[in-house]
């Protein structure tokens, strides 16, 4: 799935303006591993200390969380025996850099831009209804509606998601079938920065990881597993004076996913995340990886998005 192109206006006197190169879209699927390298189900592992809350992240860290209290995580206490215990909650985890004006655009423009980002970030990520597998309208609002070819894509991937056309690739969904939030609290990390990009045009790139701790739709057992997912995203907004854009919206310039704990195999449109009791069977097989570990970036050219891997924690 790939990012349209915003034409700028037609220059004047004959000159031609700039092109933006097509976004992209990746995704990249995995399994937790097999019973034993997750939390320690054992009685008397749980711990009652308070873990001591995060300071906000403005850049990617040098290395991955160390290992927490194992202890099996509960409805009362989703994020038990994960790093994601010590992480903020929900949207107030996405803050904001300090806007300045950049390539033309003053800084209530690139203040708009941020608050707009972080709104998509919400929408796409946090909001109950999509979710639970709704339309992520609000979400899709903030695009360009200039745009048609890639909203249109967008809108065909929710209402007919294959493999090459997920809506997964921006979007968080979950089978209300299947799965339901554990509670209200879905914990987040990451950071945000903005950067020029052509006059009249603003980069917004955020990377956040969310994780979500989920229970099954149906029966009141007290098993929760836990889906971690990470963004990577670019998003561009323009001056309308200068660009064939509209103001305040945005353009996905490029957009990568990372998904622990979700069937590699599954491509409708929903995560579908595994619990304690299912993880038996043949050892999963495919590179093994921390999802708490944010030190690497998601686009380097050395991951394959498209292997299936095993998570080394949930």
């Amino acid at each position: 799935m790939a990012g349209d192109e915003r034409h700028p206006q037609p220059p004047p006197q004959g000159r031609r303006g700039p092109r933006r190169d097509p976004g992209r879209g990746a995704r990249r699927g995995r399994r937790t591993p097999l019973a034993g390298a997750g939390p320690d189900t054992r009685a008397g592992s749980r711990s009652s200390r308070i873990p001591t809350p995060l300071p906000a992240e403005t850049a990617l860290p040098t290395s991955a969380p160390g290992q927490v209290d194992a202890a099996l995580p509960t409805r009362e206490h989703p994020f038990r025996g994960s790093p994601a215990e010590r992480w903020a909650d929900g949207a107030d985890a996405i803050e904001l850099p300090e806007a300045k004006a950049v390539a033309g655009l003053t800084e209530a423009d690139v203040e708009l831009a941020l608050r707009n980002t972080k709104e998509f970030l919400v929408a796409s990520n946090l909001d109950p209804a999509v979710l639970r597998g709704e339309q992520p309208e609000r979400a899709l609002d903030l695009l360009e509606p200039k745009q048609s070819a890639l909203l249109s894509e967008l809108r065909r991937a929710l209402r007919e998601p294959t493999r090459k056309n997920d809506p997964l690739r921006l979007f968080t969904r979950f089978d209300p079938d299947e799965v339901r939030l554990a509670g209200d609290v879905i914990k987040v990390r990451g950071h945000m920065t903005f950067a020029a990009s052509r006059p009249g045009e603003l980069k917004v790139h955020a990377d956040y990881t969310f994780v979500y701790p989920l229970v099954r739709a149906h029966g009141d057992g007290d098993q929760v597993a836990r889906t971690i997912v990470r963004r990577d995203l670019t998003l561009t907004m323009a001056d309308p004076g200068r660009w064939a854009a509209t103001k305040g919206k945005l353009l996905p310039e490029s957009y990568t996913a990372d998904y622990a704990n979700s069937d590699c195999d599954a491509h409708d449109g929903y995560l579908h995340p595994a619990f304690p009791d299912e993880l038996q069977g043949p050892a999963p097989t495919g590179p093994a990886e921390d999802p708490y570990d944010r030190s690497r970036p998601l686009t380097d050219g050395e991951r394959d998005v498209e292997v299936c891997g095993v998570a080394m924690r949930t």
